[in-house]
């Protein structure tokens, strides 16, 4: 522990803080994520658990890198090496070039593919959970919420309160307990539309108004589009005006042909149906010009400035300072 020092604050993840520091002996940056246990009796949560797991597994070029666990009091400390920004605080400041747009869905997707290859389902892909290194490389971050999975488990259950609400997939939104890891892909859907408009693609503020936003747009699914709808546990309890679904011309303006296709393939109602992550890298959207921006041409760190600590972390701030005090 005496090798590291705290410098600054950065933010909040699903479960838990982060403050960013650096080892005193390489001068290395890094990030350190406070996970509280909060009954030691019971045993580590399997949140903190499958994060951890997940984070150790999965040895990746765009996956975050965890470089120690450090018990702590009521609690553990994870250190992660640092990045100081996300895709969501660059696609605010930065205007982002079809190009560049198309590299960090490259990134994102080689990083689900290899995850998914290791059976790994994030659960919370969005934005805010992909960090930016200072040489521009797009890291998958924040497995809270991740789960390991089998493929001959088809019916395994899992909760459905999971992935952020702009980014839950309508089987969730449904009440879901039997889903894939293509949860992950309509997430990815959600954020390359998020990316071209530079506004979400399906804003809702409860989860009904999300549901309702996602049938407006793509249309009231059927029994033949979405094999099995009636028998979702939620699919009863509500029902929503008929919908023929919006042009998608109007859903993503100035969009190539193969650019709407590769969206409309990843958020589509029948999971069967939406492009796996290797389906997708292959996708023509990805051959069409422009290439993918090369990554030395990506936003740098100079570029990211925007991305500086966040607010009203003082007391967490002070909190780590007594934490290497008592080491």
């Amino acid at each position: 522990m005496d090798q590291f020092k705290i410098t600054g604050k950065v933010g909040q993840g699903a479960h838990g803080y982060v403050m960013k520091g650096f080892n005193k002996f390489t001068g290395e940056q890094i990030a350190m994520k406070k996970l509280i246990v909060k009954n030691l009796d019971e045993g580590i949560p399997k949140n903190i658990m499958r994060e951890i797991t997940a984070l150790k597994v999965l040895n990746h070029e765009n996956i975050v890198e965890i470089i120690e666990v450090i018990p702590y009091g009521m609690g553990l400390l994870l250190v992660m090496e640092y990045l100081p920004s996300n895709l969501q605080e660059v696609s605010k400041n930065i205007s982002l070039e079809p190009s560049k747009i198309k590299r960090y869905l490259k990134m994102l997707l080689d990083g689900v593919k290899f995850m998914h290859e290791n059976h790994i389902m994030h659960r919370d892909l969005k934005p805010a959970n992909l960090l930016i290194s200072s040489e521009g490389l797009l890291k998958i971050g924040d497995f809270g919420l991740a789960r390991i999975y089998a493929e001959n488990e088809p019916e395994r259950e899992y909760s459905h309160q999971v992935a952020t609400r702009w980014y839950r997939a309508p089987e969730l939104l449904y009440g879901s307990r039997n889903y894939t890891n293509s949860v992950d892909m309509w997430a990815v859907g959600c954020i390359a539309g998020e990316l071209f408009n530079r506004s979400p693609l399906f804003p809702g503020e409860t989860d009904i108004e999300q549901l309702a936003i996602v049938l407006h747009t793509l249309g009231t699914p059927t029994e033949e589009s979405w094999p099995g709808l009636a028998q979702l546990p939620d699919y009863n309890k509500i029902t929503f005006a008929r919908s023929a679904g919006q042009n998608w011309l109007t859903v993503l303006p100035d969009c190539s042909h193969e650019t709407l296709n590769f969206v409309k393939s990843l958020v589509v109602y029948d999971h069967r149906r939406r492009l796996t992550a290797k389906q997708a890298i292959n996708h023509l959207y990805f051959s069409e010009k422009p290439a993918p921006c090369p990554l030395v041409d990506m936003p740098k760190e100079d570029q990211l400035k925007f991305a500086s600590p966040r607010k009203d972390l003082d007391v967490i701030c002070d909190e780590f300072d007594q934490i290497f005090k008592d080491f």
